[in-house]
């Protein structure tokens, strides 16, 4: 085990991309294997009251930064071990929970195979993503990172090592689950008691489901239950071809069109990703790329997995169900080989390249928003969107994952004036999503930046659940406290 306190490494643990500037630690622990978490919990020094897990920084809630936490820091456990076929038309691949996602993807591509999950920012350590259930574009076709969890070892703040391979331990019929450590001794309890949102994407919260497995219950938890050190990862065999395309319209009414009739596969089409520009989105992007087509009300990038063999007949299917749509056919952008696609893909990030440029000129950050909504919800939610940042003359953009009916509305406020308003708006927009039977998050987690408004999807009820769940495992209060349930609810001293 390693141990730091210098101020000048010490600093860069006090941040992550929410923007949060106040955090502090007195040092930092790089814990080298497992054993070296356990001990460190199970021996813990009197002067150590609590410990926050720190990712690589890539987060956008704070559940990084500590409060007077010492910090537990991971990316000394990055090993990655080579892809095992299953023999079942899958692989498996055992990871360190620092390893980075970036090295992951390339190691399984080299052998042919695909980790599904591709959340955007690939930086991020691959614990992190489990213990935040991340997700990405081809989230829509496959799903986010829970489905591609075989096993996790998570190390419990009593120094129990769990390790922990799907089905070995189920919630019966009455909900239960029951545990046996060797430190903490007898665990029963019941899965959280309240009701999960009916969206396709959820993160927000401990999960909870009849006859649940408990893996799930860690996976999403934010670190709050256990440190995830290890996990097997479930690989797929990498698609054969892919189209790729960018198809602008003209109203927005036909880009909702568009997405209804391609998540029902009309045609016969299959996509596994489909991502909205909004036409403020396009409008910065054209300063980079000034062939965006002008007139364009928003774009859609859609994926389509492909064969030598069926490449036409999809390409005729898409180009059928766009025109159907009344699609800017003509000025699309249609990528076939991987150089053109890179070339798509750099088009796709240099949104937000563009949007810190204009933030670094202001003197505000952005308001983004990370709600989902089922899907017959959803121009609703966009539209009050638009009207609410229109009626107050707000520049915005909207874009993201719309064929989960998730998307990211960003304000980008000119004042501080602005920046207050939006920030008092931003309740309402939490509102509306769970009026409609949303979630607050859909990918991004809760953190400590939006903990203050989990009460306002679960009531106190459901608030007081996730607590109670959190003290089953860590009884002292002395992981990650602040992050998804609100610290005034952990008021017991370690």
């Amino acid at each position: 085990m390693i141990y730091k306190d210098d101020p000048a490494l010490v600093r860069s643990f006090l941040e992550d991309t929410s923007n949060i500037r106040t955090g502090h630690t007195p040092g930092v622990f790089f814990p080298e294997t497992a054993d070296d978490v356990a001990q460190l919990f199970a021996k813990r020094p009197a002067e150590v009251k609590r410990f926050v897990v720190a990712g690589n920084g890539t987060g956008t809630t704070g559940g990084r930064i500590p409060f007077g936490d010492h910090v537990i820091a991971m990316q000394k456990l990055d090993a990655i071990g080579a892809p095992l076929p299953c023999g079942d038309g899958t692989a498996i691949m055992t990871v360190g929970a620092g390893a980075l996602l970036e090295d992951i993807q390339k190691k399984a591509e080299q052998s042919g195979w695909i980790y599904p999950p591709d959340p955007t920012e690939k930086l991020c350590f691959i614990g992190s993503t489990i213990a935040n259930n991340s997700s990405g574009a081809r989230t829509y076709k496959y799903g986010p990172t829970r489905k591609y969890i075989r096993r996790i070892r998570v190390v419990l703040p009593s120094g129990d090592v769990l390790d922990l391979p799907r089905s070995a331990c189920i919630a019966g019929e009455n909900g239960r689950f029951r545990l046996e450590l060797p430190l903490a001794g007898k665990l029963e309890f019941e899965r959280p008691r309240y009701s999960m949102p009916r969206t396709s994407k959820h993160n927000a919260g401990y999960y909870s489901a009849p006859g649940m497995d408990l893996v799930d219950l860690f996976i999403g938890s934010e670190g709050t239950l256990g440190v995830i050190v290890e996990a097997d990862l479930g690989l797929l065999p990498a698609p054969e071809k892919i189209i790729s395309c960018i198809v602008h319209f003209r109203n927005v009414d036909d880009i909702f069109l568009f997405v209804d009739k391609a998540r029902k596969k009309e045609n016969g089409v299959g996509p596994r990703a489909l991502e909205l520009f909004d036409a403020n989105a396009l409008d910065f992007l054209r300063a980079v790329y000034p062939d965006t087509p002008e007139g364009s009300a928003g774009a859609i990038f859609f994926e389509q997995e492909t064969t030598s063999s069926n490449e036409d007949d999809m390409l005729d299917a898409w180009l059928e169900l766009m025109e159907s749509c009344n699609a800017m056919t003509d000025e699309s952008w249609v990528a076939l080989d991987p150089d053109e696609q890179r070339a798509m893909t750099a088009f796709r990030h240099e949104l937000p390249v563009q949007v810190n440029e204009w933030l670094a000129s202001q003197s505000e950050t952005k308001i983004s928003t990370d709600m989902a909504v089922p899907h017959g919800a959803f121009p609703e939610l966009f539209r009050f969107y638009r009207d609410v940042c229109e009626q107050h003359g707000f520049r915005y953009i909207v874009f993201g994952h719309i064929g989960d009916s998730h998307v990211h509305l960003n304000i980008l406020p000119s004042s501080h004036e602005e920046f207050v308003t939006a920030k008092t708006l931003y309740e309402g927009f939490v509102d509306k999503a769970i009026v409609l039977g949303g979630t607050l998050s859909a990918e991004h987690g809760i953190g400590k930046l939006k903990s203050g408004y989990l009460v306002r999807m679960f009531g106190e009820e459901g608030v007081a659940e996730m607590l109670r769940i959190k003290k089953i495992f860590d009884p002292k209060l002395l992981l990650n406290i602040g992050n998804l349930i609100p610290e005034e609810y952990c008021r017991t001293e370690p």
